[in-house]
C-alpha cells in the first residue's frame, strides 16, 4: 500500500463528548422501545436511547448502533456531536458520502467544536471535497496552532490539491517546532517527491519506519545505509503494494553493480515475473536463504542510496514472460486478431484505503463498447469480479484475468494487446515496464510518481497520463478517453 498520513478519526473525542448533552436536560418518556433494538435492551427515555447508541458503537455493533442513532436523531436532531459520531461510523465503513452528509449537519449545529471540525475535515476529504476539507483543517490549526498532527494533515490536503510547494513550506515550518515528528517527515517526503526532489524526498521517506502504520522487518544483520557492498551480500525486501515492487525493481541492476550479491525476498505473485530481471542473484524464499547476508534494505530506500535524481532514473526492469503464459494469452486473444485489443482495469486492491478515489465502476468502460472494431479485455482479478459478471458486463468485456495464476500471466496478456487503459495499479506498473502502450487514468490526488508533469512520467516513458480535472469526475475523463480510443482504433484499422 502506498503510505499516506493524516488525522485519525476523532471518535474518541466524540465519544468523550457523550456526557455533554446538546438537547434539553429533561428527556421525554418514550412510548415504546424503537423497532429493531437489540434483544434485552429496554429503552424508555431519550437519554437511554442516546446511551444505548453510544454503547453499541463503542462495542463495534455498527448495525445496531446505526439503527439506534437513527431513532435518536429523529427525536433529537439538534445533537451536533451525535451527528458527528454517526458520520465517524459511516467513515469507518467507507461510506464516505453518508459520512460527509452527517458531518455537514454537525457543523451546521456546532461550527466551533474542534472534534466536529476534525471529524468533518476527515470525512469531506475522503468524499472528495478537498477545498472544503482544507478550510476546516486551517480552522483547526488556528484553534490548535501547536499541534503537529494538524500541520501534517493540512499538508496532505494541500498536496491533494496539487499545492506541493505550499505543503512543503508548511511542513518545514512545523518541523522547526516538532523536528522528530514522523508524520511531518512522511508528508514532507511526498511533497518533495511530487516536485521531483528525489534526493531530499527519499531521505525524508525513511521516517516511515518511525510512524504508526508499518514496522521494519527484524533480521540478525544491519540495515544497509549505503556502505560498500564489495564482496558483501544484501537482502532486499519488498514493501507497500505489488506496484511499488515492480516500480523499484529497476534498481536491482545498479545495486548489483556495486559489487555485492543481491538476494530478493520476492512475494509469490511476482516470482515468475522477476525470473530474468538483471541484478537479482538469489530469490530468498526460505529462512535458510538468509544465511550469509551482511545487510538488508527495503526496496523504497534504493533510490536514496543510489543517488537517484529526476534525470538519472534507471529504465524499468526487464520482466520475464514465460512461454506457457504467452501461449495461454494467445489462445485467449486469437479470435480477435483483426480487432483492436484493449486491456482495461477499473480497480486496484479494495483493501487500500484510498481505492475509492483511484477506482471507478467497471461499467464506465461500456461507454467505449460502441467503437467499431474494438474488443476489450478485463485485466481485473479480485473480489469485484463477481459484480462484473453479475450485471452482464463480462458479455461485452472479456474476463481475461480472473483465473490468472500470477503477474506473469498478466504480463503475457498485456503483450498480446494493442493498448492498456488502467487506473493507478500494479497492472499500470507491469504494462509500463513491458514497454507497450499504456494510458493511466489518474484521480485528482495522484501518487507522487505521476508528478511534476501533467501528461507523462519519467519513470515510464511509454505511459500517457489522463488526469481528473475535478475531484471525483470520471465522466470527463471517459469523454476524453472515448475520443482518444476512437482515434487509436481508426489509426490501426483504418
Amino acid at each position: 500500500m502506498k503510505i499516506e498520513g493524516g488525522c485519525a478519526v476523532y471518535l474518541r473525542a466524540a465519544v468523550g463528548y457523550a456526557g455533554k448533552q446538546s438537547f434539553r436536560k429533561t428527556y421525554p418518556v418514550m412510548t415504546a422501545t424503537p423497532q429493531n433494538t437489540p434483544q434485552n435492551l429496554k429503552i424508555n427515555t431519550l437519554a437511554e436511547l442516546r446511551a444505548a447508541a453510544l454503547d453499541q458503537h463503542q462495542k463495534g455493533n455498527l448495525k445496531d448502533a446505526r439503527n439506534l442513532y437513527r431513532h435518536y436523531l429523529q427525536r433529537a436532531p439538534d445533537d451536533a456531536m451525535f451527528w458527528s459520531n454517526l458520520g465517524a461510523m459511516f467513515r469507518s465503513e467507507k461510506n464516505y458520502d453518508m459520512a460527509a452528509a452527517c458531518q455537514r449537519r454537525a457543523l451546521q449545529l456546532d461550527s466551533k467544536s474542534l472534534s466536529i471540525i476534525n471529524n468533518a475535515a476527515n470525512a469531506l476529504y475522503d468524499a472528495g471535497a478537498a477545498e472544503e476539507a482544507l478550510a476546516l483543517r486551517q480552522r483547526a490549526l488556528k484553534i490548535e496552532p501547536g499541534k503537529a498532527e494538524n500541520y501534517a494533515t493540512l499538508a496532505k490536503y494541500l498536496r491533494g490539491l496539487g499545492r506541493h510547494e505550499e505543503a512543503e513550506a508548511e511542513l518545514n515550518k512545523a518541523l522547526r517546532v516538532h523536528p522528530d515528528d514522523p508524520e511531518l517527515h512522511i508528508q514532507l517526503s511526498f511533497a518533495q517527491l511530487s516536485q521531483g526532489k528525489y534526493p531530499e524526498g527519499f531521505t525524508s521517506f525513511h521516517w516511515r519506519w518511525q510512524g504508526d502504520e508499518i514496522s521494519p522487518p527484524e533480521f540478525d544483520f544491519p540495515q544497509w545505509q549505503g556502505e560498500d557492498l564489495t564482496g558483501k551480500t544484501i537482502l532486499i525486501t519488498p514493501e507497500q503494494g505489488f506496484g511499488d515492487t515492480v516500480l523499484m525493481a529497476r534498481f536491482f541492476k545498479p545495486l548489483k553493480a556495486l559489487g555485492g550479491t543481491v538476494k530478493f525476498a520476492c512475494k509469490p505473485p511476482l516470482r515468475r515475473l522477476f525470473d530474468a530481471t538483471p541484478g537479482i542473484d538469489v530469490f530468498a524464499e526460505h529462512r535458510t536463504d538468509l544465511h550469509g547476508c551482511d545487510y538488508w534494505a527495503p526496496m523504497m530506500d534504493l533510490p536514496r542510496y543510489l543517488g537517484t535524481t529526476i534525470d538519472t532514473i534507471p529504465a524499468p526492469a526487464i520482466l520475464n514472460v514465460p512461454e506457457d503464459s504467452i501461449e495461454r494469452a494467445r489462445q485467449m486473444t486469437a479470435p480477435y486478431d483483426k480487432m483492436f485489443k484493449l486491456g482495461v482495469l477499473w480497480s486496484g486492491s479494495v483493501t487500500y484505503r484510498a481505492n475509492h478515489k483511484r477506482s471507478f465502476s467497471h461499467t464506465s468502460f461500456l461507454r467505449l463498447a460502441g467503437i467499431a472494431g474494438l474488443q476489450m479485455f478485463s485485466l481485473y482479478k479480485g473480489p469485484l469480479t463477481e459484480p462484473f459478471h453479475a450485471d452482464g458486463t463480462s458479455c461485452i468485456i472479456i474476463d481475461a484475468a480472473s483465473e490468472d495464476r500470477d503477474f506473469a500471466d498478466s504480463a503475457a496478456l498485456i503483450r498480446q494487446l494493442d493498448l492498456v487503459v488502467t487506473m493507478d495499479s500494479a497492472i499500470a506498473h507491469v504494462a509500463g515496464s513491458l514497454g507497450g502502450e499504456v494510458w493511466d487514468l489518474l484521480h485528482s490526488e495522484a501518487y507522487w510518481l505521476y508528478e511534476p508533469f501533467d501528461d507523462h512520467t519519467p519513470w515510464y516513458p511509454n505511459m500517457r497520463l489522463i488526469r481528473q480535472r475535478e475531484a471525483g469526475n470520471w465522466d470527463a475523463v471517459f469523454d476524453r478517453l472515448h475520443k482518444g480510443i476512437s482515434t487509436r482504433v481508426q489509426e490501426k484499422l483504418g
